[in-house]
């Protein structure tokens, strides 16, 4: 990425990547439900890859998870 900057997914892209509809995330957002970090770009919210892949690593659980007496 350029300066090391993650990439940016617009809201319907991070939806893809989450496998949730577009609505979804901006329902999350406006209630405050998960603490998505967003990117506000004028009246657009952006999302950074580095940031979706990091909520999704943080609510991982179960097997393959070190430390969890499942290996």
């Amino acid at each position: 990425m350029k300066n090391g900057l993650s990439k940016m997914l617009t809201r319907k892209e991070a939806a893809e990547y989450l496998g949730v509809k577009p609505q979804t995330l901006a329902a999350w957002h406006v209630t405050g439900k998960y603490n998505l970090p967003l990117v506000k770009v004028g009246r657009s919210c952006r999302y950074r890859l580095a940031d979706l892949e990091a909520w999704l690593a943080a609510r991982t659980v179960g097997a393959g998870v070190e430390g969890d007496g499942n290996e």
